[in-house]
């Protein structure tokens, strides 16, 4: 017999990982784990769960390497340079 599925993690109005600012997409990351560590999923309910908690974890990723690009920096010791940008 078939046990119904528990309800996973996703966006209440639909959207995509990739229309999330980064604070609701690190919302929805932690509770895709939360829901993965407490919860007694079927296969593919973990694997959907996991794929989503990949997009969020992706989209948090690529908001952090773009406000990296955008960060300036300031040279103390060149204090007549203008700033410029972040390189690691």
């Amino acid at each position: 017999m078939a046990r119904p599925t528990r309800s996973v993690a996703g966006n209440a109005d639909g959207s995509s990982p990739g229309e999330l600012s980064f604070r609701q997409a690190e919302a929805a990351l932690e509770l895709c784990l939360a829901q993965l560590q407490a919860s007694d999923l079927d296969v593919e309910s973990m694997a959907d769960l996991y794929q989503r908690a990949r997009g969020y974890a992706d989209r948090c990723e690529a908001i952090l390497k773009a406000v990296e690009q955008e960060v300036m920096r300031w040279d103390p010791e060149q204090p007549d340079e203008p700033p410029h940008p972040y390189e690691p």
